[in-house]
């Protein structure tokens, strides 16, 4: 019983970590964008719950995640007006940290209820990757622009979420330490998302793409 509680609480704490980080992504994504104050805690707000809104009804889980826990909204609601207001120039270095916290949080966090219900390893992975970018996504449609995990020629987005699920998918079935697996897996994201960015990462793409950016040969 006193085990069942930890975890329970240590879901709970990459939660609120997980909407915290992704709503100071949205709000910094929407002030860039030049929205007002509505439109950065609109941003916000679906991008801290779009992945696990997505996740529980995929899972069947209900009510959904956010309506259980009131106190989610007002922590997204106040980091939005926080982030928006606080930070006199918005750059791409807080955006690029905030939004690999809450791709790698909410990636494990995804992939976490999934091994509650008891699902398959692979299916686990996936329902990480999806409620770690879904979010993500929303934010980059609304502020009118194609969403990173879909974009060729950029650096490795949701590849980074698909390695880090695995590694805390591996790591739940080798160690009964619930809490290192998460860490771990939730690091490996965040470690691989800034790295791709830093070198320039990415997939590689078809050959005739590269052959028409290089030109006809003697160009």
């Amino acid at each position: 019983m006193a085990l069942t509680a930890y975890l329970d609480d240590f879901v709970a704490l990459l939660t609120y970590l997980a909407v915290v980080s992704s709503a100071v992504s949205g709000a910094l994504e929407a002030r860039q964008r030049e929205m007002d104050v509505v439109g950065a805690v609109s941003v916000a707000f679906v991008t801290a719950f779009g992945g696990g809104t997505l996740r529980d009804m995929l899972l069947g889980r209900t009510p959904i995640f956010w309506l259980l826990d009131p106190w989610l909204t007002v922590a997204a609601f106040a980091t939005a007006l926080v982030s928006y207001y606080s930070v006199r120039r918005v750059s791409d270095r807080p955006l690029l940290v905030a939004d690999a916290l809450g791709l790698g949080l909410f990636s494990t966090l995804g992939a976490t209820y999934a091994l509650q219900v008891n699902l398959s390893m692979l299916v686990a992975v996936l329902m990480g990757v999806v409620t770690g970018v879904f979010g993500g996504v929303l934010r980059d449609t609304i502020c009118n622009r194609v969403p990173a995990v879909f974009r060729r020629n950029t650096e490795l987005y949701a590849t980074c979420s698909f390695v880090g699920v695995w590694v805390f998918v591996i790591l739940m079935r080798l160690t009964p330490d619930a809490t290192l697996a998460a860490w771990a897996g939730t690091a490996t994201v965040v470690v691989l998302r800034l790295i791709s960015v830093r070198f320039r990462l990415r997939l590689p793409e078809p050959r005739a793409v590269e052959e028409q950016r290089a030109g006809p040969a003697g160009e």
